[in-house]
């Protein structure tokens, strides 16, 4: 018999039986002849008891001795699969010893701790700050910029830095704000005018002077510029210079085309003024800066773009279908709005989104019956992938919730 000594547990095993599989460490233990290979085999060797010494977990090796005994590899649910790996590797036994049944549960198991580890890598790096301390060693200026760092994007680091990060998300807000009240009509005569042209000055210059802070005391232009929050805060900024930009050709072009009495291209670019305005509703992006929840959403977004993409093409085919149904059996009824499968895709995006607007209805009974299987697939399909997405950003709002306590 093969003594085998196993974290202090004694297991006996025939030279026989363990010479059957010759690639594995007691195998070539039974076979070889030399001492010094033997040897190296094992952790320790007790002359007077015979007996082979290796410091590996005993609770795991029961298993190995049964696949010694019977020929299967057992495989527990309650395992962890990364030590259960890690142990009959060492031991020089292959997972295809084992039942197809268990291996497969145990290769999705390995599956789903691996993609768990993954996620857990990414939400830490979703909240792992740009520039640590380390990387200002020895830069110039380093701990000038390091402090001025840790007070832009470190709300944690002090209280100047907490009343800073509550200033910048005021600042969007009001921008926010003043962007809407723009629009309305009783704002636009001379002095509403003139109070929201200089809310926008303000609020400008402050969102300038945050990103010029962090610019300059970033330890790496080249990762400062690549970083999507900051991408973020200079499409918030340049809106307002832009708009000056216009604004100051927009003078210049009125005066050139009176002369010459063509306006055509000033009203191509009063449009495109607009648009440059419009702009501006990005700076509510930079709430996610300091808001947990946004983050949460945009982290699931990443993680299940698969299921967010399926569910567009579902929709997608489901408007083409339904819309081509219900121009097939409407298109014949007088003053009938289906009069093409395009004017319909109107009707199916609608009906599939459960909202039902009303503007467009069939007026015949299959139409009607067409109509009701649309709805129906839509509520089943909205129900589906939906119930996934908020289960997961619900679990990721709280792993990121978590993180930011202990750090």
């Amino acid at each position: 018999l093969l003594n085998i000594n196993v974290g202090g547990t004694l297991f006996q095993i025939a030279y026989k039986v363990a010479a059957r599989y010759p690639v594995t460490r007691l195998g070539k233990l039974a076979l070889y002849t030399d001492p010094m290979k033997k040897l190296r085999l094992c952790d320790d060797y007790s002359v007077q008891k015979n007996e082979y010494f290796f410091d590996r977990d005993p609770s795991i090796f029961y298993y190995i001795f049964h696949f010694y005994r019977s020929g299967v590899l057992w495989i527990m649910d309650e395992m962890c699969p990364s030590n259960f790996v890690e142990e009959i590797e060492y031991w020089g036994i292959h997972l295809k010893y084992s039942q197809r049944c268990c291996r497969i549960l145990f290769e999705e198991k390995q599956d789903e701790l691996s993609e768990y580890l993954k996620i857990q890598k990414e939400l830490e790096a979703e909240l792992e700050p740009m520039d640590s301390v380390e990387h200002f060693e020895g830069k110039f200026l380093g701990r000038f910029r390091k402090m001025i760092w840790n007070l832009i994007e470190n709300p944690y680091s002090s209280i100047p830095a907490k009343i800073i990060a509550v200033m910048s998300s005021f600042f969007v807000l009001i921008s926010i704000v003043g962007m809407t009240l723009s629009t309305v009509e009783e704002m636009k005569h001379k002095t509403g005018k003139m109070w929201m042209e200089q809310l926008e000055m303000i609020c400008a210059i402050f969102f300038t002077s945050e990103y010029l802070m962090r610019l300059i005391s970033s330890s790496s232009f080249k990762n400062f510029l690549r970083a999507a929050f900051n991408a973020v805060d200079l499409v918030a900024i340049l809106p307002f210079y832009i708009q000056i930009l216009f604004e100051n050709l927009d003078e210049g072009d009125v005066l050139y085309h009176e002369e010459l009495h063509k306006v055509e291209s000033v009203s191509k670019l009063g449009k495109v003024l607009k648009l440059i305005k419009l702009m501006r509703i990005f700076r509510i992006l930079k709430l996610a800066r300091h808001s947990t929840g946004l983050r949460a959403f945009g982290f699931t977004m990443r993680q299940c773009y698969q299921q967010v993409c399926c569910l567009l093409l579902f929709i997608a085919m489901g408007v083409f279908t339904f819309s081509a149904l219900m121009h097939s059996v409407e298109h014949d009824v007088p003053g009938t709005n289906f009069t093409s499968i395009p004017y319909a895709w109107w009707w199916a995006a609608v009906s599939l989104s459960t909202v039902g607007y009303g503007d467009t209805v069939p007026d015949t009974v299959l139409g009607r019956i067409v109509a009701f299987g649309c709805i129906s697939f839509g509520i089943i399909l909205n129900g589906m992938p939906i119930s996934i997405l908020f289960n997961k950003f619900s679990d990721y709002y709280a792993k990121l919730k978590a993180h930011e306590n202990e750090t």
